[in-house]
Formats: C-alpha cells, sequence, structure tokens
C-alpha cells in the first residue's frame, strides 16, 4: 500500500455548544486546549495522523468563519488544504464534498474521516488500527468505522451491532443505530454484541461516491456539476449548500449500507462531548476536584471541575460538591455536574435576553 494513496480529512466545523462559557462561535472546543495539555483539540488531532498520513494529503473541512483559525493553529497545513463549508449541512454533506475534491486529485485515495475534538489515550493503538483500515479500503469495497466496547448505557453514541468471526481483527456489521432511547442502549450494552460508534470513517473514494450514489442519490447528482479543485469550486459549492439535505453520514449512509464493517479498538477513547467527559480524563486532587489552577483553595470541596481563562486569578470555593465552575472573560458557569446535558438549554435561555448574544 502507497501511503501516497492515504488521505485524512479532519471535520472541525462544530461550534461546541455544549462547552460554553469555554466554548464559543467565535472560538469553539476544537481550536482549545480543553485538557490543558498545551496544545489544542485540532492540534492533537493532527499531531497524531500525521504519523501516518502525509502532510500534503491532510484536510480540514470546518466553517468558513474558521478558516484562518485552523490556519493559525495549523500552519504546516496546505492553504488550499482548509475547506469551508458555506453553512452547517450535518456529515453527510461535509464527507460527499471531500470524497469529490480528493477524489478528483487522486481517484484510487483512501480516506479517513475523523472528528477534530477527540481524545484518544492509547495513540499507538489508534495507529496500528487506522493502517489495518486503510488496507482493508484499498482492497475491499468496505466502508469501515472503528468501534469503542461501550462502558455504560449511553444515549449520546450510535450502536453497532456485528457479526463475530473467529481469529479476525475486523467484523460485518450486522445494525448501525443512531443514538437510542435508554432501554434500548440497556439492552445493547447486556447483549455484548454491541460497539460504540467512534465517529472514525475509514473508504476508498470510489466505496463511498457509491455509496452516495445508492442511498442518497440526490445529494450524489447535487454535488456532481463542481470542477473541483478550481477557482470555480467554491462558487459551485456556494450554490449546492443550500439545496442540501441536512443529514448525518451515519442516517444516510451508514444504517443503510450492506458492506459496513467495523474494528473494535481499545483506544482510550473518548468525543468529550459534555463538561462531565472532561471531568472524567482530567487529573484530580485527593477530593477528587479537577482542574484546579495554583491559586485555587477549596475547602469542604469534592467532585468539582474547576476551569479557569485567566490562570492569575484566585479561586476560593467552600461546600460544593459535584460542580461544574468555568470561568472566562464573558461569563461565568456554576451547575451542578448532573445538569450539563442542559447545556444547551442554558445556551438558549441566556441568548433569549436583550443583548445575550455577546455572551455566545
Amino acid at each position: 500500500m502507497s501511503k501516497s494513496n492515504n488521505y485524512c480529512v479532519i471535520m472541525a466545523g462544530g461550534i461546541g455548544s455544549r462547552f460554553w462559557p469555554m466554548s464559543t462561535q467565535k472560538y469553539p472546543k476544537q481550536f482549545q486546549d480543553i485538557l490543558g495539555t498545551g496544545r489544542t483539540m485540532i492540534q492533537q488531532t493532527y499531531d497524531r495522523i500525521r504519523k501516518i498520513v502525509p502532510a500534503e494529503n491532510i484536510y480540514v473541512i470546518t466553517n468558513k468563519e474558521y478558516i484562518s483559525l485552523t490556519a493559525e493553529q495549523l500552519p504546516d497545513i496546505n492553504t488550499e488544504n482548509i475547506v469551508g463549508e458555506p453553512m452547517m449541512k450535518n456529515t453527510a454533506a461535509c464527507n460527499i464534498y471531500m470524497a469529490k475534491k480528493i477524489g478528483a486529485k487522486n481517484s484510487d485515495a483512501n480516506m479517513i474521516v475523523l472528528p477534530a475534538d477527540h481524545l484518544i489515550l492509547k495513540e499507538n493503538i489508534f495507529l496500528k488500527k487506522a493502517e489495518l483500515a486503510f488496507n482493508l479500503a484499498e482492497k475491499n469495497d468496505y466502508l469501515i468505522t472503528l468501534g469503542i466496547k461501550p462502558t455504560r448505557p449511553d444515549t449520546g453514541y450510535g450502536y453497532i451491532q456485528f457479526v463475530e468471526k473467529k481469529n479476525s481483527e475486523y467484523f460485518k456489521v450486522k445494525t448501525f443505530t443512531e443514538k437510542p432511547d435508554l432501554e434500548i442502549a440497556k439492552t445493547f450494552l447486556e447483549s455484548g454484541d454491541f460497539l460504540w460508534n467512534a465517529g472514525i470513517f475509514i473508504w476508498n473514494v470510489k466505496s463511498i461516491l457509491s455509496a452516495f450514489e445508492n442511498y442518497l442519490p440526490e445529494m450524489s447528482q447535487n454535488f456532481e456539476g463542481c470542477e473541483y479543485n478550481s477557482e470555480d469550486e467554491e462558487r459551485c459549492i456556494d450554490l449546492i449548500y443550500p439545496k442540501v439535505n441536512k443529514i448525518s453520514i451515519d442516517n444516510g449512509i451508514l444504517e443503510r449500507a450492506k458492506n459496513v464493517h467495523v474494528i473494535p479498538a481499545d483506544l482510550g477513547w473518548s468525543d468529550l462531548g459534555t463538561w462531565n467527559s472532561i471531568y472524567e480524563n482530567a487529573e484530580k486532587d485527593k477530593n477528587d476536584n479537577a482542574g484546579k489552577s495554583k491559586h485555587t483553595v477549596t475547602y469542604n470541596a469534592k467532585g468539582n471541575l474547576i476551569k479557569l481563562k485567566n490562570q492569575n486569578k484566585a479561586v476560593v470555593i467552600d461546600g460544593l460538591e459535584n460542580y461544574i465552575i468555568v470561568d472566562t472573560d464573558k461569563a461565568l458557569l456554576i451547575c451542578p455536574r448532573e445538569n450539563d446535558q442542559l447545556l444547551k438549554e442554558y445556551v438558549h435561555d441566556l441568548k433569549a435576553l436583550k443583548n445575550g448574544d455577546k455572551f455566545m
């Protein structure tokens, strides 16, 4: 397998409203150092995939608003490889767009598509599984996803049921269920033959474009007329996007296709989708408080997540247990950790206030 045929698409278009007030519309989560590592989430994602994909074959698809921010944080990426969507249309649109763009450059291309803002602690295992997937995608008409063994009945993830096969590193997918309710998630967990969908996909451009023709023919037709990698591409895409249905790649393709395969992978993975997931993956003191700065003092405080934008600010916390405390230049959030799923409601209600938008 030639590495020159291997490409990566980093999806970096979300606004991360579940991480308000640290993640804002102008400066969303993927462009921030959420875990305090010294590298932002998108920089960590780039660093990881760069080990197996040539730099010139790495693309980022984001919102037009974030093109300059992406270029600033990833100076090694060719500027023409940073692609701006004119509007948010979920993940099916950005996947067919990038498959068309990369396929026009290299019709033998294999693509790995991955989110910009996921945590992967076991990097060597990830790289090994990604290389296995590249090999499979090159030799077979497969749509491949990485699957994570579930640890709880979480309703925020897609679930993959697979057909067991002895002595194999990959399996045919039997069913693909996007974000089930709690009772169904519990039965999936108890059965033992389901994996979480990590949202990391690998395929050959021919395979994914064929799947779009079969399962989303109207969208496939919409993207036919452009001359990709030309000066006219942006104008053409600006005309296409308003016509395109808003649908995820999971619902549009993976739940329906018959050639989906999964590679189980213990990656030390989290999609870092909530403040609670940040808490779970952060270092903690003897009282299970996470994120404390050198100027933070706590009394009778346990199980709190404390995130400060200004590390020179002094903070005293007394009597709080299992709370999220996030302080930025414009806003302060204090809420029970068990309510972190309500962040979108908080943001919605704050926006409704007079001049509320300035806090977004």
